[in-house]
């Protein structure tokens, strides 16, 4: 068993290679082998969110505080609130995070295969953001 105490990880600023405005990552849990799921505690100021990305395995947002947005290639932007849960198909081209006007906090949760969890994508242009693309 291993507890791992309230404060204990240090959070980061999201890196602005894959993030657009002001995100702090505050990570959960890291695979431990033969396990192989990772979690993370991700806050999105208003405007922020994601680059476009894909994960090899899939990928599991619970949404925990705000409002937010959430999209997938070519589909329509969608609202997501607090108590909602959204999941990525393996391979599923998506971005995600806060409105224009309210910021966010989900829990992602995704597994690592041949030690990658993510793959990065372009930026999600303003257009994009806005819905308007």
């Amino acid at each position: 068993m291993e507890i791992k105490r309230n404060g204990s990880q240090h959070s980061v600023k999201g890196s602005a290679d894959w993030f657009t405005g002001a995100v702090r990552v505050d990570p959960l849990f890291q695979p431990q082998a033969p396990a192989r799921t990772a979690g993370a505690w991700v806050t999105f100021e208003p405007g922020a969110r994601t680059a476009w990305h894909t994960h090899p395995l899939g990928q599991t947002l619970v949404v925990t505080a705000g409002c937010g947005w959430v999209q997938r290639a070519g589909a329509a932007r969608e609202e997501i609130r607090p108590g909602d849960v959204i999941w990525f198909d393996p391979g599923e081209k998506h971005w995600h995070g806060a409105t224009a006007t309210t910021g966010m906090t989900h829990i992602a949760i995704q597994e690592k295969l041949n030690d990658q969890v993510v793959n990065w994508l372009e930026k999600v242009s303003e257009e994009q953001y806005l819905g308007q693309k």
